[in-house]
């Protein structure tokens, strides 16, 4: 009798997620460099945030969706008080990092 049940078995990644995932994990950066201009690039995107909180059209969009919503463990969003669920907080911080662009 045949089954019309998915496999349980997760296929192999393709060759490009999995090269990008070694990459991710494994590339050693050894250059002071690099690191100085990441550290450059990631304070220039907190200060482009900070700023645009300012920003009463920028505000308007952060903050949970319902109000007085408790989170077990939340995601804080940098210059606010708010703590929100993970994915809510990903949409506040690239709506900040982003809204002077």
């Amino acid at each position: 009798m045949p089954s019309n049940v998915d496999s349980n078995e997760r296929p192999d990644y393709d060759p490009e997620i999995q090269a990008i995932a070694d990459y991710v994990l494994n590339y050693r950066i050894d250059s002071q460099e690099a690191w100085d201009t990441a550290r450059h690039c990631l304070m220039d995107t907190l200060g482009c945030g900070l700023l645009a909180l300012r920003f009463p059209e920028c505000t308007k969009h952060l903050g949970p969706l319902v109000e007085g919503t408790l989170v077990p463990h939340p995601a804080r969003v940098p210059g606010t008080s708010h703590r929100l669920d993970p994915v809510k907080a990903a949409w506040d911080i690239g709506c900040i990092v982003r809204w002077l662009d």
